[in-house]
């Protein structure tokens, strides 16, 4: 029987067979089947789409348009929600942490730079060790940041800092530190009502869902955790963002994520950590790989991969193994030396007596 094969097309034309691929791609949805294992990624052309994915979103974020007045009529409608709710705690949290100065002031540079920081961070970390995984889970941070720009544009929103009527306490200016694009003097560069939904909140996520399901460490595991925690409290103490806001920013992860499953076949942490070079065909995909895997046994009744495999008739019975008869050699003639008489050679056949009743004379040769 041997194990079960697929015929796929080689590059030479010629079909040839494989062991089917354990990923499922073969016998899944169509959808699954057109899909291609991953590819180990290349630094310049990453370092470039990040560089332009970052600026395009920057782009396109400020040049939304600033509705000062919806955007005030939305953070007025939020604030009264989450105080329906009972829920509206981010002014006392605002007053109560701003009274601390040195740690207001460490929050107002970490909003300003570790969503930044931590967020390449984990892109290397993925890059460099589970470059298998990498691509899916940048294309669910780029499709995360992507969708958030239609929210800015459909939903303008005002922070707590900037409401009418609120009791706020933009930490940035109070404090003379530079902890937000929409403070001081980058207010005129920025869109200060593009706080639905937060980015902040959907870059740390997702860096803390991939640090929780792909680390080793419980340590990295639990900072997983902890880092889009504390940033929640960042942005709610420092007054750039409702809780709300956090909200979004979780449902544009989600978005995120589906949409890597759908290019992938897989979420990121379903995919193997390692990729296939470059250059090469995937074993699930196209062209599988040349040969047995390494250490693999394989039967001896099993066809050669460049053979058509024959099914077994009722005459096939196993036999032992026979040996060779031996090769008929022709006689060697011994040569006469040092007086030895040479072997006899055959003679000629006998021949009847002719009508004379005399055999023909032999003919010698010398």
């Amino acid at each position: 029987m041997g194990v079960p094969t697929t015929r796929h097309e080689g590059d030479d034309g010629v079909a040839t067979a494989s062991p089917l691929a354990d990923n499922g791609a073969s016998s899944g949805s169509r959808w699954a089947r057109g899909r291609r294992s991953p590819r180990r990624p290349v630094i310049w052309i990453e370092l470039g789409l990040i560089g332009v994915s970052y600026f395009v979103y920057s782009m396109i974020r400020n040049a939304v348009p600033e509705h000062e007045t919806v955007a005030m009529k939305n953070a007025h409608w939020v604030w009264d929600l989450e105080s329906s709710l009972g829920l509206a705690f981010e002014e006392s949290w605002n007053h109560a942490i701003n009274s601390v100065t040195w740690l207001i002031v460490s929050m107002n540079y970490y909003y300003a730079t570790l969503h930044f920081v931590v967020t390449i961070g984990v892109l290397v970390w993925l890059y460099r060790f589970q470059p298998g995984r990498y691509a899916a889970a940048r294309t669910a941070l780029f499709a995360t940041t992507g969708v958030a720009l239609l929210g800015y544009y459909l939903y303008p929103l005002a922070p707590p800092r900037l409401m009418t009527g609120g009791d706020f306490i933009d930490t940035v200016i109070v404090h003379d530190t530079w902890g937000s694009m929409a403070s001081g003097n980058m207010a005129n560069v920025s869109n200060q009502y593009a706080a639905m939904p937060s980015m902040h909140i959907g870059w740390s996520a997702w860096c803390g869902v991939l640090i929780v399901l792909l680390a080793r460490p419980l340590w990295v595991k639990a900072l997983g955790v902890l880092y889009p925690l504390l940033t929640l409290v960042v942005i709610v103490a420092t007054a750039n963002h409702f809780w709300m806001d956090a909200v979004g920013g979780l449902l544009c992860l989600a978005f995120g994520f589906a949409v890597a499953w759908l290019w992938s076949g897989r979420l990121p942490h379903r995919l193997p950590a390692q990729a296939a070079r470059r250059g090469r065909r995937d074993p699930g995909g196209v062209l599988p790989a040349r040969g047995p895997a390494a250490g693999a046994t394989v039967p001896a009744s099993a066809p050669a991969a460049s053979e058509p495999a024959v099914p077994a008739g009722p005459d096939d019975r196993p036999q032992q193994d026979v040996p060779p008869a031996p090769v008929p050699q022709a006689p060697v003639r011994a040569e006469r030396s040092e007086g030895r008489p040479a072997p006899e050679e055959p003679g000629p056949a006998r021949v009847r007596p002719g009508p004379g009743g005399q055999a023909p004379a032999r003919s010698s040769s010398s």
